[in-house]
């Protein structure tokens, strides 16, 4: 790129970006409008999309709205704003949706998992598109059957009413998490499975029982918040008969109410109880012993969400996406305890 020569107005205009960028405004155009894919190669578009930033550039997005009817805004729906994975979903969906001259609103559920009501007056004049992540199966009814594309993120890729799914491998973390615990002799499980009403819930929790077959597992439910967590695992870890030698949970957090349940009980971890945890955000590494747990790349999640439903604005075919995962071994799991 070259810096270009001063536009008479304070206001960079599409022509400097051209001329920065060293292609034609018609490049700019498709570029900074979505519509680059089969027509520009990514290098000239990542250039295009370099040099609108290094010139402050923002496309009159009033007039471009007049003309096309469209505001350039889609809506990621998300269960609470209270977990961290979420806000790192959003910040990638945004940065992608910057790119293209979009703007991202955050919405959370008023009820967690449960429906989402309409937060405008009207969602389909004020919207063109909507991102969902990680909520109930019957959760956006309110958006099915309207005219707005909708892009489901970790959901039942088989559910209807989306014009595109992305999904984490979430069946294949809990299968590297139970390779691990087997690999180091647990044979007594406790799941503390999130209490939520979800696919990704489900799916973890069939690809746990696939995989421990023939172990002994106790399968017990909690809200998602430490405190709930603890109090869960206590009661189960307190119960009579032999006691699980590792924990498998949906989540951080309530890996994090074990490890307090633990202590409480006077367990250590991991020389008497293992526990394993589902996300690794900032928590994982906030708990001592820090959590053994299953790394989702949740800002790469939000970009290929955002790219999705921009792919579905720009008349593309929808296609299936699923991200991998990694387990990510640390203090919290040990060898099982000698009987």
């Amino acid at each position: 790129m070259h810096t270009p020569e001063p536009s008479t107005g304070a206001r960079p205009t599409s022509r400097d970006v051209a001329r920065t960028a060293g292609v034609s405004q018609a490049t700019v155009s498709l570029v900074l409008g979505g519509k680059w894919r089969g027509r520009v190669s990514e290098r000239t578009a990542d250039t295009v999309r370099a040099a609108a930033r290094e010139l402050g550039y923002r496309p009159n997005l009033a007039a471009r709205n007049l003309r096309l009817g469209h505001t350039r805004t889609a809506l990621l729906v998300v269960p609470a704003l209270t977990n961290e994975f979420f806000a790192h979903v959003y910040t990638g969906a945004a940065a992608v949706a910057a790119d293209h001259g979009f703007g991202v609103v955050l919405y959370p559920s008023p009820d967690g998992l449960g429906p989402a009501r309409d937060p405008f007056a009207s969602a389909q004049a004020a919207l063109d598109g909507v991102l969902a992540s990680s909520m109930a199966t019957d959760a956006l009814d309110a958006f099915r059957g309207s005219d707005l594309p909708l892009v489901m993120l970790d959901s039942d890729p088989a559910g209807p009413g989306a014009a595109a799914h992305v999904n984490l491998d979430v069946a294949a973390g809990m299968r590297l998490v139970t390779a691990h615990l087997l690999a180091l002799g647990h044979r007594r499980f406790l799941h503390l499975a999130s209490a939520a009403p979800s696919w990704t819930f489900d799916v973890r929790a069939a690809a746990l029982g696939e995989a421990l077959r023939g172990a002994e597992v106790r399968t017990v439910r909690s809200p998602l918040t430490v405190a709930a967590a603890r109090e869960t695992a206590e009661a189960a870890l307190a119960a009579p008969g032999p006691r699980p030698t590792a924990v498998v949970c949906d989540d951080d957090i309530l890996a994090a109410g074990v490890c307090k349940a633990a202590r409480r009980l006077g367990l250590r971890v991991p020389e008497d109880l293992s526990v394993t945890g589902f996300d690794d955000m900032a928590l994982a590494t906030a708990v001592e012993p820090e959590l053994t747990t299953v790394r989702l790349p949740a800002e790469e999640f939000g970009r290929r969400g955002m790219e999705a439903l921009l792919a579905v604005l720009a008349g593309e075919p929808a296609r299936a996406d699923v991200l991998p995962v990694e387990l990510v071994p640390r203090g919290s799991t040990g060898p099982a305890p000698a009987a």
